[in-house]
């Protein structure tokens, strides 16, 4: 697969990875690598990593729990804390292998540590690849509110190395399928129209898609990379995604980030109905398509109550006010749409009809 330049920086695929990877060591005058994982990449994908890895510069590892709820200051404060311990340095490296949650904190910890060092995202989850290790968005969540504190800055390469997918289990292969869908709903139907028959796609036929999915999202940021307006349309299922996300972080039955902007996306997509952007073919499609993946999630009155209450916190709102993403057809979405509370509870009465 072709690489894809994306502003300052390239993304590279599968077998040209590593041999950049090399060309990158070779020419950047690093005196150190540090390589942040967490528990669950450091067993699975680390090993492999590490073969792969040919340099006389001296390597520390710093490990990280798995999990969201580790995706904190707290955990940043600790590697802030590792990387001074172990001698980095303006010139050091850091390499993030793993999903989001330690692209988007590792991205964070060198964009601030010593003013800002080089570091490079290796994603390892499907989600990441799509989505969270492109694109210079990094940063930690604040409590249950997602993404709260963080920068936006480029990484010096990403390295997308789909073999890595192999290590996931099921639900995490689900989860990043959002992200992916997300993308054909707000910018290309033809890519929409690629995943109304998953159970015969082939693993070079994921590999295709991630490659497309990476060319839209990378196409939208390049034409808006600090978020000014069009890079909004990305946030499309997260506004209620996040607000669900949050909502149930710390419950028994905490929602992964895809499973979460998979109902976002359904219900937002039923406000853009009633706001009469979708007709209701199109909504029909779009919730049947994303429920026959991902199934409900179940909503008490309570909860859909504390779900709104959590809006207010949204990064997209401007002057006090809640805005949303909305699909405007299957391929096209507009940005910046209010809606009222009593619409939003009509979304998810519908999503669970």
């Amino acid at each position: 697969m072709n690489p894809i330049e994306a502003g300052n920086y390239t993304i590279y695929f599968n077998e040209d990875c590593y041999d950049h990877l090399q060309k990158i060591l070779a020419i950047g005058g690093y005196t150190g690598i540090f390589i942040l994982a967490d528990t669950n990449t450091s067993q699975y994908c680390l090993p492999n990593f590490l073969a792969q890895l040919a340099t006389e510069l001296p390597i520390e590892i710093i490990e990280i729990e798995a999990g969201e709820p580790n995706k904190s200051l707290e955990t940043c404060t600790e590697v802030w804390h590792a990387l001074t311990d172990l001698g980095a340095e303006r010139k050091s490296l850091i390499i993030n292998i793993g999903g989001g949650v330690v692209t988007d904190l590792g991205g964070f910890v060198a964009s601030t540590f010593k003013r800002g060092i080089d570091f490079i995202n290796i994603p390892t989850s499907l989600l990441a690849m799509v989505d969270a290790s492109v694109g210079g968005k990094t940063g930690v969540d604040l409590g249950v509110l997602k993404n709260q504190i963080g920068v936006i800055n480029n990484p010096v390469a990403v390295l997308i190395d789909t073999n890595f997918l192999t290590t996931l289990p099921q639900m995490e292969m689900r989860s990043g399928l959002a992200e992916m869908l997300k993308h054909g709903l707000i910018a290309d139907k033809t890519y929409w129209d690629n995943f109304s028959d998953l159970g015969n796609m082939t693993t070079d036929d994921l590999g295709a898609l991630i490659h497309w999915s990476v060319e839209i999202k990378n196409n939208i940021v390049e034409q808006d990379p600090n978020e000014k307006g069009l890079r909004k349309l990305l946030n499309f299922g997260h506004t209620l995604g996040h607000a669900i996300e949050s909502h149930f972080l710390n419950s028994a039955t905490p929602q992964l980030h895809g499973e979460a902007v998979a109902a976002g996306m359904v219900l937002e997509s039923y406000i853009a109905m009633a706001k009469g952007l979708l007709v209701e073919e199109e909504y029909d499609e779009i919730r049947s398509v994303i429920l026959s993946i991902f199934g409900t999630v179940s909503f008490t009155a309570k909860d859909v109550e504390d779900i709104i209450g959590l809006l207010v916190h949204d990064k997209k709102n401007e002057g006090g006010r809640v805005l949303f993403v909305l699909p405007d057809g299957i391929g096209s979405a507009v940005i910046n749409k209010k809606a009222e509370n009593i619409l939003i509870i009509k979304a998810f009465e519908d999503y669970q009809k």
